[in-house]
């Protein structure tokens, strides 16, 4: 068993944010999560580690309501990598990934074998052995998104969410890291803007609009060109042409907003 949310809705200054959302995780896949700005993605992996709390519907790990347990459990259990860190800290690349091991160690206990060890299969995980000793504020965005991922692996999770982990990155960092995102052992959820990428390195699909749920499926039975025109408002045309026949879209131009229902009209 693993993270499942059932009806799960939450809402923000009077709004809406997310509407009645269900989602099972397959064990050790890579589950994308889609959607416009604002469709409520940050929102759902925050209701996936329990940061935020739904106001109605439930989020489980393991089939215990993971409201009901101890901060340190989850912690334990389930590592997320959010959009970006900083720090003005003097803090080494090891400094970093040592963080954490702080959901396995009591408080203000010194670091054991054991965290040693996990940080340093972490390091080498990322790709990052030899940064170990590295400053922080020298590295570049790419690099600091690698940090972020080996310090969650350091937590040894079974489970991994990470929110639109490649904002902000060039091509080639982009595909490194999904790459290693994709490889992990582990039972992964990543929100993506970038269709493409999601058909490339995930295995399945939850496409997100306006708070609710408007696809699942793996990519082949997801990425549509008409779910692509419904939910983004963009022509498309979609082809089995990307890597190992996985879909491809190439993006063709924006669509007019909706008309509004008959009967209702602009005012102003």
């Amino acid at each position: 068993m693993t993270l499942h949310a059932e009806g799960v809705s939450r809402s923000a200054g009077g709004h809406l944010i997310l509407d009645g959302v269900d989602l099972a995780l397959r064990p050790g896949h890579t589950t994308g999560v889609l959607g416009p700005n604002g469709s409520g993605k940050s929102t759902l992996l925050r209701l996936l580690a329990g940061l935020l709390t739904p106001a109605c519907g439930l989020v489980t790990l393991d089939g215990d309501p993971i409201g009901e347990l101890r901060r340190r459990a989850v912690a334990r259990r389930v590592a997320v990598v959010e959009q970006q860190a900083d720090t003005q800290v003097e803090l080494t690349v090891a400094d970093v990934v040592g963080l954490g091991r702080v959901p396995h160690r009591r408080p203000w206990a010194p670091g054991s074998p054991d965290d040693e060890q996990a940080v340093r299969t972490a390091l080498e995980q990322a790709g990052l052995t030899g940064h170990a000793e590295r400053a922080w504020h020298t590295l570049s965005g790419g690099e600091r998104q690698r940090v972020q991922i080996a310090r969650a692996l350091a937590q040894q999770p079974r489970e991994l969410l990470l929110d639109e982990p490649t904002n902000h990155l060039d091509i080639q960092h982009q595909l490194d890291l999904l790459a290693l995102v994709a490889a992990l052992p582990l039972t992964t959820v990543v929100a993506l803007h970038d269709l493409n990428l999601a058909a490339m390195y995930c295995d399945d699909l939850l496409v997100l609009g306006r708070g609710r749920v408007v696809a699942r499926g793996t990519p082949d039975e997801v990425l549509t060109e008409e779910l692509i025109a419904r939910v983004y408002r963009v022509r498309a045309e979609v082809t089995p042409s990307g890597p190992g026949g996985r879909p491809h879209i190439r993006f063709l131009g924006t669509l007019p907003p909706p008309r509004p229902p008959e009967g209702e009209r602009r005012v102003g």
